[in-house]
C-alpha cells in the first residue's frame, strides 16, 4: 500500500513539474502515473547498471555525471511513452532536478501526516 501512495505522489510530482517547465508535455494523469511507474523501474534497473559502468567519469565530474544518467533516463521514458514528451536534453535535465524537488517535498508531507507525533 505504501508503494501505491508513493507512486501517486510521484504521479502528481509529473503533473506538477510538467506544469512548471514549458519543454515538458504530459497529456494526463494516467500518462503522469505511467512515467512515475516506468521511471521506478528504470531506475531499479537501469539505473545501477549506467551508474557502474561510468563510475569513472562520476569519479572525475565530483558526481555530476549522476545528473546526466538521471536525465537519460527520462529521456528513455520520454522515448517509451506515448503522451508523455521532453524537447531536448536540457529539458529532461531540468525535469529530473525539479521533480526530485517536488518528490522529496511530497513525501516528507506525507511522512509527517503519517506520524504527526515523529520528532527528528
Amino acid at each position: 500500500m505504501n508503494f501505491l501512495i508513493k507512486l501517486l505522489l510521484s504521479a502528481i510530482s509529473v503533473i506538477l513539474t510538467s506544469y512548471l517547465l514549458p519543454g515538458v508535455t504530459v497529456e494526463g494523469f494516467w500518462v503522469a502515473f505511467l512515467v512515475a511507474v516506468f521511471l521506478s523501474l528504470l531506475n531499479v534497473t537501469l539505473k545501477p547498471i549506467l551508474v557502474l559502468f561510468t563510475i569513472p567519469i562520476t569519479f572525475l565530474t565530483l558526481g555530476l555525471f549522476l545528473l546526466v544518467i538521471n536525465a537519460l533516463i527520462i529521456m528513455i521514458a520520454d522515448y517509451f511513452i506515448d503522451g508523455f514528451y521532453i524537447d531536448n536534453f536540457w529539458w529532461a535535465l531540468a525535469f529530473s532536478l525539479i521533480l526530485s524537488i517536488i518528490n522529496s517535498m511530497l513525501n516528507e508531507l506525507s511522512a509527517k501526516s503519517d506520524n504527526p507525533d515523529r520528532r527528528r
